[in-house]
């Protein structure tokens, strides 16, 4: 769905965005410079720095679509403090314009699951070489637990392998955790979300 001057909904974002508020102002994630990477219709970025007046928010895709809404939405803001869109392929180990700057706050929101796990591990590298010590990595989405898989989880994640063999649920302790552990990211909190997704939130050291 998009309004005439552009801005993308996603129902799922409407669902979801003000439980995420909700984590951010629980977990110190409100106030910092934050690169979002996979920003989708731009939504959450628009919501969050609404509600939280400490954020400067820099939006990135790949997709020009996601691209146009994001612009759509950072040109409606009042504000000041929506930045991008970038084109940032997560999957690369040079992110342009953002490398040497050192970010607050990392954020991607269900993008793990649909898209190949290069973007995963590309995602966790990222934030290990941009994050200041003591920044954090968010992520939210579904996710399997050491092996086990809410079965809504699994059947969602067998409708991605169909449409694409890349993507499907990731599994955070066996897939995410010894790679963000390389990168110098210590798994910090899991804050369970509604439709069994989570809040994932890694500490850079």
């Amino acid at each position: 769905m998009a309004d005439e001057d552009g801005r993308r909904y996603a129902p799922s974002t409407a669902r979801n965005r003000e439980p995420i508020r909700d984590v951010f102002a629980a977990h110190g994630l409100s106030t910092g410079n934050v690169l979002e990477i996979a920003s989708g219709t731009g939504e959450h970025g628009a919501f969050l720095t609404e509600a939280f007046a400490g954020l400067c928010w820099t939006y990135s895709d790949i997709d020009p679509e996601g691209r146009a809404s994001q612009r759509a939405w950072r040109d409606l803001a009042g504000h000041g403090r929506l930045l991008g869109p970038l084109i940032i392929d997560a999957s690369s180990d040079d992110w342009g314009e953002v490398e040497g700057k050192a970010w607050d706050l990392i954020v991607s929101v269900n993008m793990v699951h649909i898209s190949p796990f290069a973007a995963t591990e590309g995602l966790l590298q990222g934030a290990g070489r941009l994050l200041k010590p003591g920044g954090h990595l968010f992520l939210y989405g579904p996710y399997a637990r050491n092996g086990e898989i809410a079965p809504s989880n699994a059947a969602f994640s067998e409708s991605l392998k169909a449409r694409n063999p890349a993507w499907g649920v990731r599994d955070l302790d066996l897939d995410l955790r010894p790679l963000a552990s390389q990168e110098g990211l210590g798994l910090e909190k899991v804050i369970e979300m509604p439709a069994n997704n989570l809040s994932v939130i890694f500490k850079r050291s």
